[in-house]
């Protein structure tokens, strides 16, 4: 299925999740970011369960640290 994630297209499994989008797909660790689907914050306790399905549009957000 296809979803878009900060404005770039990925092909990701059926049943994907979002630790999956992480973890799986991107190669990216979970410390310091905030997720939306659809313009929704996911929690993240609910990464692991939360689905995603075709045409999703994910934000994935880094915190930075500065002044």
């Amino acid at each position: 299925m296809e979803i878009t994630v900060n404005q770039q297209l990925y092909t990701v499994p059926d049943r994907c999740t979002v630790q999956t989008l992480l973890s799986d797909v991107l190669n990216q660790t979970s410390k310091g970011l905030a997720i939306a689907v659809n313009q929704t914050i996911v929690s993240k306790s609910n990464w692991e369960t939360e689905p995603l399905n075709h045409g999703d549009h994910i934000i994935i957000i880094t915190a930075t640290q500065g002044g």
